[in-house]
């Protein structure tokens, strides 16, 4: 089933270079996909506006001022349009993210296990507003950053599997394969 695709733009946040897994993570096959690939599916279903946002070679480039995927928020923030940000790390995320995620906060994180996952969330351009503020403490928390900016979150269930799994290392792509074939997810 596809979800909201009224003008949402869709940020995957692809930046990192994944030095836990040998580099490369994007490029890394689950069940014969790449990790990548599966993201953009996702990401597709969701909306017709899909951008890929690294530290170079994407549709958006990560602001070079500021470290971590805090970067890659500053450059959606610039669209000056409400967008849903995703990694291209989790590969089992909820079909139903985007549209759950639609809230009036200026941030909406999605939740499961009684964690935050400010990877997954919905940012709002008024969020930027708390940006300078935040950047002048010196954090770049991605979490720190939706509190100041002023934020809610979404609960996912955990069972039979969180959705919001994250594929960091060879031992979680391994566990990713192995859910991949217990749960029958492509």
């Amino acid at each position: 089933m596809a979800g909201d695709r009224s003008g949402l733009i869709v940020l995957l946040l692809a930046g990192g270079e994944g030095r836990r897994i040998g580099g490369g993570k994007p490029a890394r096959l689950l069940g014969g996909v790449s990790l990548l690939d599966r993201a953009l599916a996702k990401a597709r279903s969701w909306s017709e506006d899909v951008r890929l946002v690294a530290r170079e070679g994407g549709d958006l480039t990560d602001d070079p001022d500021i470290e971590g995927p805090l970067g890659g928020i500053a450059a959606g923030l610039r669209l000056g349009r409400p967008f849903l940000t995703i990694p291209c790390d989790m590969p089992f995320l909820p079909g139903d993210l985007a549209a759950r995620l639609r809230r009036d906060a200026p941030v909406t994180l999605a939740a499961s296990g009684g964690r935050v996952h400010p990877v997954c969330a919905l940012w709002r351009p008024d969020a930027a507003a708390a940006l300078p503020a935040y950047l002048a403490t010196g954090r770049r928390s991605l979490t720190g950053f939706a509190q100041a900016a002023g934020c809610e979150s979404v609960a996912w269930p955990v069972e039979p599997f969180d959705p919001f799994f994250n594929v960091n290392d060879e031992a979680e792509l391994a566990q990713a394969d192995r859910l991949l074939h217990i749960v029958g997810f492509m």
